[in-house]
């Protein structure tokens, strides 16, 4: 798995369930023909957006997992923008998967000829520059961290929310529905995941986490009790998320080199 562009939205298995019509998916193996509903997400202008599934296409056995095959490109019928999303998967009761085909996205309309500067136009005479944006010069010199002792699972949050507001993430506050949203903790500029348990935390969580962050145009940050599974942590690395892992006295240690450049540059908002 060598992409590592950014990808976007919300987790698949994190989102309310969608309205779409369902399709009829035949199993490569015991020939059990399953419906399927296509997963829909948020496009980043805000518009709900369905995953095409092509009706009568062939699914394909996954056999092998690869970054690339993992995801679709898909056009926003709303505001006209191609992203990439998970690719659709469907799940048959005698165990075998498979990734069902959507339909293509239509090319996107081919660019005028030539640098903008030389067509002629007054448009292209009255365009105005972009102001400089201010330098950004390095965090302030943050105060000592005061952990909170960890006794219970609201502990750990709490240990969590204390530590991104010490690096620098304002209006930090506990999540409404962490089933729903797969996130934890909410501020300005931040979403993150909280895995109390004594259990490693799972890849799932870290893409879920992730992809709320892009959807949110936010920092995704995890924070773990028992650390995290091997192929989560190379999951993380791929999608640059910062791992924390938080012992008994409420003091999270990063884990990746993700974590360690958060500490350095704080909570800057994104870009």
């Amino acid at each position: 798995m060598d992409g590592k562009q950014s990808r976007p939205t919300a987790c698949p298995t994190c989102l309310e369930p969608n309205m779409a019509d369902s399709v009829p998916v035949r199993c490569p193996t015991c020939r059990r023909e399953n419906a399927f509903t296509p997963p829909t997400f948020p496009c980043a202008c805000g518009a709900p957006l369905t995953l095409p599934v092509l009706r009568g296409g062939v699914p394909i056995e996954i056999l092998h997992r690869t970054w690339e095959a993992s995801w679709v490109e898909v056009r926003c019928e709303v505001c006209g923008r191609q992203d990439a999303w998970p690719a659709p998967e469907s799940g048959c009761a005698c165990g075998t998967v498979v990734r069902v085909p959507i339909t293509p996205a239509p090319a996107a309309p081919p660019a005028p000829d030539g640098p903008a500067e030389e067509r002629p136009g007054p448009a292209a005479a009255t365009r105005p520059q972009p102001a400089p944006r201010p330098a950004v010069g390095p965090p302030p010199e943050r105060p000592v961290f005061r952990p909170v002792t960890i006794r219970t699972a609201r502990d750990c949050i709490t240990a969590a929310a204390q530590y991104l507001k010490w690096l620098g993430f304002s209006d930090v506050a506990r999540a409404q529905e962490r089933t729903a949203a797969g996130v934890d903790l909410r501020g300005t500029g931040v979403v993150a995941q909280v895995d109390p348990t004594t259990r490693a935390t799972a890849l799932r969580d870290i893409e879920c986490v992730w992809l709320n962050g892009l959807s949110d145009s936010a920092v995704p940050v995890s924070f773990s009790l028992a650390g995290y599974a091997r192929d989560a942590r190379s999951r993380a690395d791929e999608l640059h998320v910062p791992l924390f892992v938080m012992d008994l006295t409420g003091t999270p240690q990063p884990v990746n080199d993700a974590a360690d450049e958060l500490i350095s540059n704080g909570g800057r908002p994104p870009g």
